[in-house]
């Protein structure tokens, strides 16, 4: 039999090392892909190669049967089990199975509206990531048995490396297991393990089914890109609608066109004949929020009658739409192929249910799932994905409509097909756009010869604990001398904090100007980066900005000074109208009481409160509050708020949304806190993650620029224990001595001398928003997600979108290189003047969101090189 990993092989020179069993487990193919060339593919993981079920499961009981034996039998009843999504969950929960008594859990990247999240990778919190955590039970994690992680494969070591120590902060344990299907890291990545142990005081053990290497010639990413370009071309000269040379028609060729987004069926859509599976009540779909052992007995009973009712549906007796008209008779007698798919991260349950179909049906039974990953396709026997089908997502992701697909389900010359396909998907995904002509189902109806669609119903936590209420005469449980919310000092105004005059903005912070708090970029960026520290921990050393840097501030604050007031008219505008009193229609008197998020969100807070009282004589209370990334919002600010205003008055303010992680953590922090709506009305939404903004264009807003010296002297928030106790405000420093530079009130003052200028054409742009469906569309954390592929990173919180992260990346970060939009100019003159002084490259791209993105290296350490082979700058 022909190695399905020779086609590459030959032509880019990959070779794999090691176990003689490596060829029979993985193939290769070639990712479409801007910064990696080759994708090993496994073919017993269930995911791009349809597999016999036996096979599939088979692998991971083996892997946890050998886990519960590395760990005993006492250690391993206090397992937990945590998969990768979304290769990986259907892997994890098989090894949950072969530990037999386990929890299993799955890291997600589908949020979930009502479930407190418990955690993400590289930082304490999911939404600082690319994966959620999303347990039902918040004492799922908690306990302190061995945590075993599961991914398909081991080939740095990277992301599992930073889970286990994002969540060894949180919730620390002795002993972890790393499981994998196949251990592929360099000898350098091997060595790093034991000193990542020790490092972390803990035993880190792995249990592989193979192990071995991969040899990738030095020019492997150019020949990998030119192969992939090459065989694109021949498939649009040969009319191939999918884009590749083994991609296979029968999906309507434009994947984001109208057919998914309305809600209505549309026409020529695509029912597949129902099976109902009688899915037991109360039974989760699978890992996503937890999985008992409780829940795998219930399982366990069902499974039986659930794979009989699909049985019964494909020898005939389907009763869903189209059994009657369509394959009425059939059998599933021997030398028929049926193909069990699932559907993204949704893989134990159809993997499980095509394990009972294959124990109950003579056919010969395959599974495989959908994907988000794109991969070339060459139809030929030395290549592992030799068929493309491309589809529109059909689950209404937060990253929007895109495409999704399917492998090796058409089959390839010389292959048979599929006599039929059970397309099983959650209740969540039974959408128009899975039934659409661009869907799903009208993808495979040509390449097979029945379509069957069973539905596992989506899981629906329950809130498992009693949020705290934000009362003032709720005592809180720091000790018994705590302090109550009316008791809390009154905050801190300028000139005493801050540079700003005291009726622009009171600070609901505790001053910590006195303490050692600031340290070397470098240092702070590896600290973050090895989980040893949090970055709120710690501040940057504030350095005065150089003089080419200042005049660069000042020239970029005339050209943009209209646009900044314009969208500042805007938003207020839109506040006032949606929940100001007159403007409103609410005609009691009441104002919004805006509340910026410190310190980015301050100046736009004050610039609104300016507005307001330029174009409606409004006096607003201007408050700032601190909200730290993976930490979340100080609740006892909140409290003074609620107990100084009523909370459905508060609106929430910043500067810019990035990729949105900030907006999330804000709904996520306030949902405890009944009466405050956790929207973000900020001056620019490049993003496209909020629904009350002045503009969505993404440029330079000098507030972005200068630290400290344009937001009132005032440093980022401060969360550390030592410093902040549960009933403290989080706290900032003053930087008195940096007055000299200090420009915050000259920054205010521009924009606001140009509100008259821009009046009218405020009221013109409000009056559109309003009538306007401002919808977020999450575009930006889509383009997030994908340069996180494309550029090797795997943690979302290292890719920073947008002019304004960007610049604070290049001011405060260890920046490894700038995307920029091809075509900004001016906009960006003070990103390239950074990036020359800082040595970092900035790479024109197409296809971007925003004007442009910080990329900050996904593996510092002094002296380290980037992907390409460039030194990483410390600054």
């Amino acid at each position: 039999m022909v190695w399905s990993g020779r086609w590459v092989a030959d032509r880019l020179g990959v070779a794999l090392g090691g176990d003689e069993r490596l060829t029979s487990l993985l193939g290769l193919a070639l990712r479409r892909n801007k910064k990696r060339a080759h994708l090993l593919v496994s073919n017993v993981l269930g995911k791009h190669v349809p597999q016999r079920p036996e096979t599939v499961y088979g692998a991971g009981l083996r892997l946890g049967e050998r886990v519960r034996e590395l760990l005993g039998e006492e250690a391993a009843a206090r397992a937990v089990v945590l998969g990768y999504a979304e290769t990986a969950t259907g892997l994890g929960h098989s090894v949950a199975d072969g530990l037999a008594l386990a929890p299993y859990l799955h890291s997600t990247r589908r949020p979930v509206a009502g479930v407190e999240p418990a955690g993400g990778f590289e930082e304490s919190h999911s939404h600082a990531t690319s994966h959620l955590l999303l347990p039902e039970d918040p004492e799922l994690l908690t306990g302190d048995g061995p945590l075993v992680l599961v991914d398909d494969e081991f080939s740095t070591g990277n992301t599992v490396l930073n889970t286990i120590r994002s969540l060894h902060a949180r919730f620390p344990r002795e002993r972890y297991v790393i499981v994998a299907l196949a251990d592929m890291r360099s000898e350098e990545d091997r060595s790093r393990l034991a000193e990542f142990a020790a490092e972390l005081g803990a035993r880190v053990d792995l249990v592989t089914m193979v192990a071995g290497t991969v040899r990738l010639p030095p020019d492997v990413l150019a020949r990998g890109q030119r192969l992939v370009r090459e065989h694109e071309v021949a498939a649009a000269a040969g009319g191939g609608g999918s884009g590749d040379a083994g991609a296979v028609g029968g999906c309507d060729a434009d994947v984001h066109g109208s057919g998914g987004g309305s809600g209505r069926e549309p026409a020529g859509a695509v029912a597949g004949e129902r099976v109902e599976l009688g899915w037991p009540e109360g039974l989760p779909d699978g890992g996503r929020h937890g999985f008992t052992p409780a829940h795998r007995a219930v399982l366990e009973a069902a499974l039986p009658g659930m794979a009989a009712r699909v049985a019964d549906a494909l020898r005939g007796g389907g009763t869903g739409a189209g059994a009657a008209s369509k394959g009425a008779g059939d059998s599933v007698d021997a030398g028929r192929r049926v193909l069990v798919l699932g559907f993204e991260e949704l893989m134990y349950a159809p993997l499980r249910l095509a394990h009972a179909l294959e124990e109950l049906v003579d056919a010969e039974v395959r599974f495989s799932t959908t994907t988000r990953s794109p991969v070339l396709a060459v139809d030929d026997p030395g290549y592992a994905i030799r068929t493309r089908l491309a589809f529109s997502a059909h689950d209404d992701p937060a990253d929007g409509p895109g495409e999704r697909y399917a492998y090796n389900v058409a089959p390839g010359a010389g292959e048979p097909g599929f006599d039929a396909i059970v397309a099983v998907v959650d209740s969540t995904a039974d959408t128009p756009r899975l039934h659409a002509p661009e869907g799903l189902l009208a993808c495979l109806a040509p390449h097979t010869g029945r379509v069957l669609l069973a539905v596992v119903p989506s899981h629906t936590p329950a809130r498992r604990h009693t949020p705290p209420q934000p009362s003032a005469r709720t005592p809180s449980a720091r000790t018994a001398s705590a302090r109550t919310a009316a008791a809390l000092p009154e905050p801190l105004r300028g000139p005493a904090f801050s540079s700003y005059d005291p009726d622009e903005v009171g600070w609901l912070l505790q001053d910590l100007s006195e303490a050692e708090l600031e340290a070397p970029t470098e240092e702070r960026e590896e600290a973050i980066q090895k989980g040893g520290a949090h970055y709120a921990e710690s501040l940057p050393v504030e350095y005065q900005p150089t003089a080419q840097y200042q005049d660069l501030f000042r020239v970029a604050l005339d050209t943009s000074a209209v646009r900044i007031a314009r969208a500042v008219g805007t938003v207020t505008e839109t506040v006032l109208a949606e929940r100001g009193g007159p403007l409103g229609g609410r005609g009691d008197g009441r104002r919004p009481v805006l509340v910026s998020l410190a310190r980015a969100g301050t100046p736009v807070g004050v610039l609104m409160r300016r507005w307001a009282r330029f174009a409606h004589g409004l006096d607003l209370p201007h408050y700032a509050i601190s909200i730290v990334r993976g930490r979340g919002i100080d609740t006892t600010a909140l409290r003074w708020l609620a107990d100084h205003h009523d909370p459905a008055d508060v609106v929430f303010v910043d500067g810019w949304t990035g990729k949105g992680a900030i907006t999330r953590e804000l709904a996520d922090a306030v949902a405890d806190f009944p009466g405050f709506d956790p929207e973000i009305a900020v001056l620019a939404d490049p993003g496209g993650c909020v629904r009350t903004y002045g503009t969505r264009e993404d440029f330079l807003i000098p507030s972005a620029c200068l630290n400290s010296t344009v937001s009132g002297l005032i440093s980022r928030t401060v969360l550390r224990a030592d410093l902040v106790g549960p009933d403290d405000f989080h706290g900032a420093k003053f930087y008195r001595e940096l007055a000299g530079s200090d420009v915050s009130r000259h920054f205010l003052d521009t924009i606001a001398a140009r509100f008259a200028e821009v009046a009218e054409d405020v009221a013109l742009d409000a009056k559109e928003l309003l009538a306007a469906d401002r919808t977020p569309t999450w575009e930006g954390w889509a383009a997030v997600e994908r340069i996180s592929e494309e550029y090797g990173i795997h943690d979302m919180n290292l890719v920073k979108p947008g002019v304004g992260e960007t610049t604070r990346v290049l001011l405060r970060r260890v920046p490894w290189r700038i995307l920029a939009r091809r075509g900004v100019g001016r906009d960006l003159d003070h990103i390239r003047l950074l990036a020359e002084q800082r040595g970092v490259p900035v790479e024109e791209v197409d296809d971007l969101p925003y004007s442009c993105v910080g990329l900050i290296h996904p593996r510092f350490t002094r002296g380290a090189t980037g992907a390409d082979g460039r030194a990483v700058t410390a600054g």
